[in-house]
C-alpha cells in the first residue's frame, strides 16, 4: 500500500468541515486517481490509528450510505458522530446527501 497516497487522502479528509461528507470516490479524483476509490477506503480503515486525528465518519459512499461503519468501535457510531455535527442519517443513509455533500475538487480548487 502507498504510505504517501494514504497520507494524501487524510490530508484532504482533515479539511472536510463538520456538519458536510464526501465520498471515497471524490477525494480520489481531486488527488487525481479517479478510479481508486476503494484505495480511500482502505485509507480511511487505516485512518483510527493515525496519529492526528483524521475524521473517517465524513467520508462515505458515492451514494451517501455509511459503508466504512463496521470500521468504528461500535456499528452505529459512524452515525452517531454525523448526527452530533448537524447530519442527518436514516437507516445507514445520508439524508439530503446532495445538500451536505462537500466536493474537494470544488471546493479546494487553486
Amino acid at each position: 500500500m502507498d504510505n504517501d497516497f494514504f497520507d494524501q487522502v487524510y490530508q484532504v479528509v482533515r479539511l472536510i468541515p463538520p456538519g458536510r461528507v464526501t465520498s471515497y470516490g471524490a477525494i480520489g479524483k481531486y488527488l487525481g486517481a479517479a478510479r481508486s476509490a476503494r484505495m480511500v477506503g482502505w485509507a480511511m480503515n487505516n485512518a483510527h490509528g493515525q496519529k492526528l486525528s483524521v475524521p473517517a465518519h465524513r467520508v462515505v459512499n458515492r451514494q451517501g450510505l455509511l459503508t466504512g461503519k463496521m470500521h468504528f468501535e461500535t456499528p452505529v457510531q459512524m452515525a452517531e458522530l454525523l448526527e452530533a455535527e448537524g447530519v442527518r442519517v436514516k437507516n445507514d443513509q445520508i439524508v439530503d446527501f446532495q445538500s451536505v455533500f462537500w466536493d474537494p475538487v470544488i471546493e479546494l480548487e487553486l
